[in-house]
């Protein structure tokens, strides 16, 4: 893990700024051995920590996974070896219980072992029914209680298919009985983020928080002549040379005022309009590596000539996102469901003096991860099921909204100001995994 930590914050200086009057130092970019080598350490982690802890939390013994070739359950997806991109053939991973001297055995009844994370526990020779074999094992660790993935709220503590149920069930026969559907034993272990996540997660927000000012500055936008399309473009040009995961389309998107035929707060522009001085420019930008995923929006103003700041009703309109922000994560609390959390969050905005919009998610191995949704952005009402699932500790959080807020300069319009960065809440504080955007970024940038 050290030789991707140095080189994850190996810099190299940059003029661009997210947040005022301070300049980024993009990591390094470390080789793809390295990257390999230190995402299997991940994992490995997780697996030696966090299943243990989820599975004597939710009291089972026995948690079966069960995967096909391009048909994986999406938390086998990560818990396979960075040089895997699928499943081989049916794969079935059985953790099993043993206590805390003994620890949690993983095996893996497939015809190869999964790397040096699970050892292959079938001889197609010996025993060619594989399903046999499963239950098998299983009858040999007499479990009390077995955990399997299937929700109907949850995608992803929902990966059995029904095939493979089906097979699963023939297999065991009367232990059946024994099977249990838990969301949490999936989504925890998903949410989760290990000591050695945090390691190095910091290092990867870097990237986006060095690349996001980058491509909405002067080096890539030149007003009357770029679309929004050549940035989003430019990004992805960009996370490519890096060998970053592009986990989502990034998107730039102008709010202005001022032009024939636009009403400020309702504008109808092109798809892909061209990018003029007066133009408020908003990206959404997802992007990751070793697994873990970044999920970043940030805001510019695009200078008039003659301007040297942007309108005070936008940098106050910032401000109120800002507050926003302030008003979640001061309403975080381990064991509160997502929705506590929101109408919580939203009764402290409105006190603030802000017009709030919150839809929050986790993030970590998924950019939209496991764990309760904070709000939607099409509504602010309580979400029944997603909104339930509680906030527990040692979490990741794209703490994604807006405020809404009239600017006296663009005819007393109400703008929409989107913000997204990303937090980890330990169970009793929360904090910035790389500090957050707090002031409008211009174009051009004010000479030093």
């Amino acid at each position: 893990m050290k030789a991707i930590l140095t080189a994850l914050l190996l810099a190299t200086s940059m003029a661009a700024t997210a947040t005022a009057a301070q300049d980024y130092q993009r990591p390094g970019v470390p080789s793809l051995r390295d990257r390999v080598a230190a995402h299997d350490r991940l994992i490995k982690a997780r697996l030696d920590t966090v299943v243990p802890k989820i599975m004597r939390e939710v009291g089972v013994d026995m948690w079966v996974l069960v995967s096909s070739e391009y048909n994986e359950d999406p938390v086998v997806k990560t818990m396979l070896p960075a040089t895997w991109a699928s499943a081989r053939r049916t794969m079935v991973l059985i953790f099993f219980d043993r206590g805390p001297e003994k620890g949690v055995e993983r095996l893996a009844v497939s015809r190869y072992p999964v790397g040096d994370i699970f050892p292959a526990a079938w001889d197609p020779e010996a025993q060619p029914e594989q399903w046999g074999r499963v239950a098998q094992l299983i009858a040999e660790r007499n479990p009390k209680r077995i955990a399997v993935n299937i929700n109907p709220t949850f995608a992803l503590a929902n990966g059995l298919s029904a095939g493979e149920h089906r097979q699963l069930l023939t297999a065991l026969g009367p232990a059946a009985a024994k099977l249990e559907s838990h969301e949490r034993m999936a989504l925890g272990y998903l949410e989760t983020r290990t000591p050695e996540d945090m390691d190095v997660y910091n290092g990867i927000m870097r990237v986006a928080h060095s690349l996001i000012p980058e491509g909405l500055s002067e080096k890539v936008v030149t007003p009357g002549v770029t679309t929004t399309q050549d940035v989003v473009w430019w990004y992805r040009e960009r996370l490519a040379d890096l060998r970053q995961d592009a986990w989502c389309q990034p998107s730039v998107t102008v709010q202005r005022t001022g032009a024939p035929g636009i009403t400020p707060g309702r504008q109808t522009l092109p798809e892909n309009p061209v990018i003029m001085p007066g133009d408020l420019l908003h990206v959404d930008f997802c992007a990751g590596m070793l697994g873990l995923k970044t999920d970043t929006q940030q805001l510019a103003y695009v200078l008039r000539p003659g301007e040297t700041d942007a309108p005070a009703g936008l940098k106050a309109g910032m401000a109120a996102a800002n507050k926003v922000q302030d008003a979640l994560v001061a309403s975080f609390k381990t064991g509160a469901t997502g929705n506590e959390v929101l109408m919580a969050a939203r009764q402290k905005a409105i006190a603030a003096g802000t017009n709030p919009i919150i839809y929050t998610h986790s993030i970590g191995l998924h950019g939209h991860g496991a764990g309760p949704w904070i709000g939607n952005w099409e509504h602010q009402n309580p979400i029944p099921g997603r909104g339930d699932y509680r906030i527990y500790a040692d979490t990741a959080w794209s703490i994604e909204l807006a405020a809404l807020a009239k600017v006296p300069e663009w005819s007393n319009a109400e703008i929409r100001f989107p913000l997204e960065v990303d937090g980890v809440w330990n169970g009793s504080s929360f904090r910035w995994i790389d500090g957050r955007q707090t002031q409008l970024m211009l174009i051009p940038r004010a000479a030093k």
